[in-house]
């Protein structure tokens, strides 16, 4: 009878613990869409318009 208790309040634990990281999660992204960043900085001249890694490898489109 021990051992189903003990089970049960594990089970019940998890189920609080994730349901906290839920709210966690959901309060940070809430918190992060409210932040308004800045605009991005303008592209200096001279940069191509493709500056990703695949831009720099020669054999790009294999």
């Amino acid at each position: 009878m021990e051992t189903l208790a003990l089970i049960a309040v594990i089970i019940l634990m998890i189920g609080v613990a994730m349901r906290w990281i839920h709210v966690l999660n959901a309060r940070d992204d809430a918190r992060i869409d409210a932040y308004r960043f800045s605009d991005p900085l303008p592209r200096p001249p001279g940069l191509p318009d493709d500056t990703g890694r695949r831009a720099h490898h020669t054999g790009a489109g294999r």
